[in-house]
């Protein structure tokens, strides 16, 4: 007697083929996996604040420090312009951004090494890392932003429509933070020594950025056309313009802040994802 056919079982067809180069602009992953974006996000917070005297009031007192140096520095001993508004005031809104900025960078280039028992051990999208290392600093800079509205009453200031320009300014600076984050963090998993370097560069270029004076004080001409080639320094004026109402910001260097902003994201991102895969095996 014939036995009965077995059915047929379909197996799925499964393509190979290289990855197309829009892929590594796909941030989709971030959101399937925003809950675990989230975790981390609230782990390094935790981790930052563990066992500290002052805890979060270390948020507070590094830009109201670095601002009372600057108003001294470049207020009472240069006597640099700050457009009428007490020169205090004028820093804190610098450095709340340099903070953000610097922030971001630090965290999420360090954000792979920190975490290379996860990355060899775990599949999940990479791309986490730093972007949580952001979110933390969002954090930070939301209560920094708290203490400048309390600075701002307390002064009389009353900000204008410009201050609805802020968020544009904000966007972009991090975009360029997380661009330089992404960039870094790909390449200190093969060359340790950017780990190093990066904090001494954030030194210099918090010099050469307008955190505690503003743009007008560099001489007009060559100097001043070399020292916006900076795109930092559009977008710390920008935010600051629009939070103060003094100062201004052309539309030449703010747009090219913004094209340079946005070509090092996605120049970041390019190059995190080309090199995504070699992380597991030389960290």
């Amino acid at each position: 007697m014939a036995e009965p056919a077995t059915p047929a079982v379909s197996v799925p067809m499964v393509r190979i083929r290289p990855p197309q180069p829009w892929e590594a602009l796909d941030l989709s992953g971030l959101w399937r996996y925003r809950d675990l974006l989230l975790a981390l996000a609230v782990r390094d917070i935790k981790l930052r604040y563990r066992q500290t005297v002052l805890g979060v009031l270390w948020v507070l007192l590094q830009p109201l420090l670095g601002a009372g140096i600057f108003a001294f520095v470049f207020g009472r001993v240069a006597r640099l312009d700050s457009g009428g508004e007490p020169y205090v005031l004028f820093a804190y809104a610098g450095l709340v951004v340099w903070n953000l900025f610097s922030g971001v960078v630090l965290k999420a280039s360090g954000s792979l090494l920190a975490n290379a028992s996860l990355v060899s051990k775990v599949f999940f999208p990479r791309l986490l890392l730093p972007f949580s290392g952001a979110l933390s600093t969002l954090l930070d800079f939301a209560i920094s932003l708290i203490v400048g509205v309390i600075l701002l009453c307390v002064s009389g200031h009353t900000p204008g429509p410009a201050l609805l320009l802020a968020p544009f300014w904000l966007f972009f600076l991090l975009l360029l933070a997380t661009g330089i984050g992404l960039l870094s963090s790909a390449l200190a998993v093969s060359y340790r020594d950017v780990v190093h370097v990066l904090p001494v560069g954030l030194q210099f270029l918090l010099y050469g950025s307008p955190v505690g004076y503003t743009i007008a004080v560099i001489p007009d001409g060559l100097p001043r056309m070399l020292y916006k080639l900076n795109p930092l320094a559009p977008l710390i004026e920008g935010f600051r313009v629009s939070v103060l109402g003094h100062g201004f910001v052309g539309l030449r260097s703010g747009s090219y802040a913004c094209v340079v902003a946005t070509l090092i994201f996605v120049t970041g991102l390019i190059v995190f994802r080309r090199m995504e895969r070699q992380f597991a095996d030389v960290i």
